[in-house]
């Protein structure tokens, strides 16, 4: 358990596993995110499943917060900027589980 983790608390299970596609999100920022503004709305693999830990936005507030998982996605450059150069080179960024949602084609 983290030292900042709330005792008992504990996420839901991963929703996501390595390889699966997933979309990030286009959320507006309530302050502060993790979520980079490059990424949203992209299509992106799931590389790594990394921890656990509060909802960004809830931490801020110094709320006693909820626990997601977060993940590292793969987005190939070209897909997050139409003018990048070179076809097969990738970006990974970590991700809360509640700005992704699965892509199913």
């Amino acid at each position: 358990m983290k030292k900042n983790e709330p005792q008992g608390m504990s996420a839901a299970p991963a929703r996501f596993k390595v390889g699966d596609r997933v979309q990030v999100k286009n959320m507006p920022n309530m302050f502060y995110t993790r979520t980079q503004n490059y990424v949203r709305g992209a299509v992106g693999t799931i590389a790594a499943l990394t921890y656990q830990d509060l909802i960004p936005e809830d931490e801020a507030f110094n709320y006693d917060g909820r626990l997601e998982q977060y993940y590292i996605v793969r987005f190939r450059q070209k897909d997050l900027w139409e003018e990048y150069p070179f076809e097969n080179d990738t970006l990974q960024t970590e991700s809360p589980d509640r700005w992704l949602e699965p892509v199913n084609h």
